[in-house]
Order: structure tokens, then C-alpha cells, then sequence
């Protein structure tokens, strides 16, 4: 047999002890870090972010390593904001302008935010604590049948007497007023303005949002007949009625919070809570001063 056609002769494999105990050690090393890469992926260490919001890029940070547990202590007073220390209601008002309000007038730097409905009792607290931090100034316009409106009373009453946060008339249960009778309408407006009247003991009028945007002259005029005067419709929207993301709320704030704009915005879902950060940003960045429509007209 010709050694082409032979059987390759076996030489017997020396492996180096210190090589293979090298190795070895790369591969225990290696695994450990896979599958720390692995928990931190999953359960990130306390105080890191949690997700959807900004945190550090695991592919080029390392992660943090916990702080021990703070000892327990009592939570200090905030401080103004610059915004709530450097603004003052002191505007030249003016009288109001026949028919529907759908911007401020005049050129200026002024931003009406305004916020509908509270089906939300968790979302009126929040935007309420926001407020009070921020000295952001609002107009709620309501509606008495959600129960969120009784249960943060206590704390939104302060702001609503100082006049940080105004409240307006939605009617009691969102009703299309275009659709109901003479005395549907009446009842509507009627009830909603007992019910501000009794649990924040104060007087509406004359401002009355339509749900929807819906009105028309019998609307305005049965509405005038108890003292509401003024509809209040909105140059801009955060188009949050319903829910939608985070993303969307900044992008829809950056399209219409512009001056002398009355924005709609809603009490209805968390998602404007989560970013209520970076519209003050925004705010600030704009130069805008927000105000209550009781900052700007007369009544």
C-alpha cells in the first residue's frame, strides 16, 4: 500500500496545562459578564430609569452601582420655580369681546392653557400639584359629574381662591347642548354652576366651554340668560380627549403653544402628566407667560 493510500498514523494530543487552565478561565469570566449583561437587562439596579424613560445606553455605559438606603427624613418644602417667582398677574385687562373666545387678543407673549372634563381624579391631582409647584396658571373647565372633582377639592381649592387656576363651566355631564331641549340646556349649565359654586365657592361666570365645540345662537342665548355670556372655544390643541402617547402630547404642544393662543388640553389620561417637564421647557424657551382668561378680560 502506497503511503497516499495508507491510514493516517494518529499522533497522540498534548494539551499544556497552563494553556487550558488559561482558556478556561476566559470562558468562566465571559459567561459571568452574559449573564450580568443579562439581569441588568431585565431588573435594573435600583434608582436607574425605568423604561420609557431616559436612562443609560447599556451597550456604552456601565452599570451604576446601588447607593445604600437613604435614612428616612421629612420631605422639604419646593421652591418656586423662576417661573412662578417672576410672574404677577399684573396685566392691563380688557373687556370682553362679543361672541365666541377662541384667542387672546393683541400681540403679546401670553398663553392660555386650558384643560377640559376630570374623568380622571388621579390626572386632576397631578396637573393640580404641577400647578402648585410650577406657578403654572390654568383654566379648568369642568364638569361636576366625575367624582375627581370632589375628591382633590381640598387640594385645589387654595389655587382656585388665589386665582392661579380658574374654573370654567363644561355643564355637568358633557352634554351636547346643540341637542337637548330649552330646559336641558338651562339644567346642564345651571346644575354644573351650583356645583362649582357650593364646593369651591366660586362663581363661574361668565365663561362656559361647550362640549365638543358644539353651540349654536339658541345654545348662546338660553346660556346668556343665567349670566353665561362667553363661550370659550381654543386656537390649538393637545388632542388628548382620548389617549394617546407621550410623544404625540409634546409634538401637539410644540405645533400650538404659541402666543396669545388658548390651547385645549384634557384631564382625562396620564400620558400629559409624564411630560408636564418638558412643557414648561417649552414654555420657558418661547418666552411665554401663562394665564388665566380672569388674567386678561375683564368680567
Amino acid at each position: 500500500m502506497t503511503p497516499r493510500h495508507a491510514r493516517a498514523r494518529r499522533e497522540p494530543v498534548v494539551i499544556d496545562r497552563r494553556l487550558f487552565l488559561g482558556a478556561l478561565g476566559v470562558v468562566v469570566v465571559a459567561s459571568a459578564s452574559a449573564v450580568a449583561a443579562v439581569s441588568w437587562a431585565e431588573s435594573p439596579p435600583a434608582g436607574t430609569a425605568a423604561a420609557g424613560t431616559p436612562g443609560p445606553n447599556p451597550g456604552t455605559a456601565t452599570p451604576p452601582v446601588p447607593s445604600p438606603a437613604p435614612t428616612a427624613s421629612p420631605t422639604p418644602t419646593p421652591e418656586p420655580t423662576p417661573i412662578q417667582a417672576e410672574f404677577t398677574p399684573d396685566l392691563q385687562k380688557v373687556a370682553l369681546p362679543g361672541g365666541s373666545l377662541t384667542a387672546l387678543p393683541g400681540d403679546g407673549n401670553l398663553l392660555a392653557w386650558t384643560v377640559d372634563d376630570g374623568s380622571n381624579a388621579e390626572v386632576i391631582r397631578l396637573y393640580t400639584e404641577f400647578a402648585a409647584a410650577s406657578g403654572t396658571r390654568l383654566t379648568y373647565f369642568l364638569n361636576g359629574s366625575y367624582s375627581g372633582w370632589s375628591e382633590n377639592a381640598d387640594l385645589l381649592r387654595p389655587l382656585v381662591q388665589s386665582g392661579q387656576i380658574q374654573l370654567g363651566n363644561h355643564t355637568f355631564d358633557h352634554a351636547d347642548l346643540t341637542k337637548l331641549s330649552d330646559a336641558g340646556v338651562i339644567d346642564q349649565l345651571q346644575r354644573n354652576h351650583d356645583f362649582i359654586l357650593r364646593t369651591y365657592g366660586v362663581d363661574a361666570r361668565p365663561y362656559f366651554r361647550p362640549p365638543f365645540g358644539y353651540h349654536d345662537a339658541r345654545v348662546d342665548r338660553l346660556a346668556a340668560s343665567i349670566g353665561y355670556t362667553c363661550p370659550v372655544l381654543w386656537y390649538g390643541t393637545l388632542s388628548d380627549s382620548g389617549l394617546i402617547t407621550e410623544q404625540q402630547v409634546v409634538e401637539f404642544a410644540t405645533t400650538w403653544f404659541l402666543p396669545q393662543h388658548i390651547v385645549i388640553g384634557h384631564l382625562n389620561f396620564a400620558p400629559v402628566t409624564n411630560v408636564f417637564p418638558q412643557l414648561q421647557a417649552l414654555i420657558a424657551e418661547r418666552g411665554l407667560r401663562t394665564v388665566t382668561l380672569d388674567d386678561v378680560f375683564q368680567r
